[in-house]
């Protein structure tokens, strides 16, 4: 039986936002929420949506439902604004933040015309505490060196475990 989350009631910026699970009708927003994680700079050109997902580096981080997935949804007035979700991936195929096979990735994105009002900071708080439940121990992600996330991330405990040539793998402790 799925878990609901708290549908609670935070005020970002002055604006009420409801915080869910997400649902197979979230599929068009989630697409567009995992091209905002993977494309985030919001300066200078950027590729064309279609061709983007359909490159299986990107295609693969898109929220799905399988056992073990979680994807939260937050929403202003009805309409859904921000997205987090987390995803494990196998050793022999691991995805940007993989530490382990029982470690799952997170990732978050947000509207632009939400950004800077705490919702991914609440998103990931109750997608850290729902992996937490689902059992999980750590959840880990990939950030790039010149993404200032990255202060969001350390501020919610994430501490980096490793990198490559221009990003992070950070880990937290779901019990921290």
């Amino acid at each position: 039986m799925a878990h609901e989350t708290d549908a609670g009631r935070l005020r970002a910026g002055g604006d009420a936002v409801t915080y869910r699970d997400a649902t197979p009708g979230d599929m068009e927003f989630l697409r567009r929420m995992t091209y905002e994680a993977a494309f985030w700079h919001d300066d200078g050109p950027r590729p064309d949506f279609d061709r983007a997902l359909a490159d299986e580096d990107i295609a693969r981080y898109i929220p799905g439902f399988a056992a073990g997935d979680l994807t939260l949804i937050a929403e202003r007035d009805g309409r859904p604004v921000g997205a987090a979700w987390s995803h494990t991936f196998p050793a022999e195929r691991p995805g940007y933040g993989f530490v382990a096979a029982d470690v799952p990735e997170l990732a978050v994105a947000i509207d632009a015309s939400a950004r800077r009002r705490g919702i991914a900071t609440e998103l990931l708080r109750r997608l850290i505490a729902r992996a937490g439940e689902e059992g999980f121990a750590r959840v880990s992600l990939s950030v790039n060196f010149d993404n200032p996330s990255a202060r969001v991330y350390r501020r919610l405990g994430f501490r980096e475990v490793g990198s490559d040539d221009n990003s992070w793998v950070m880990v937290r402790d779901t019990r921290a």
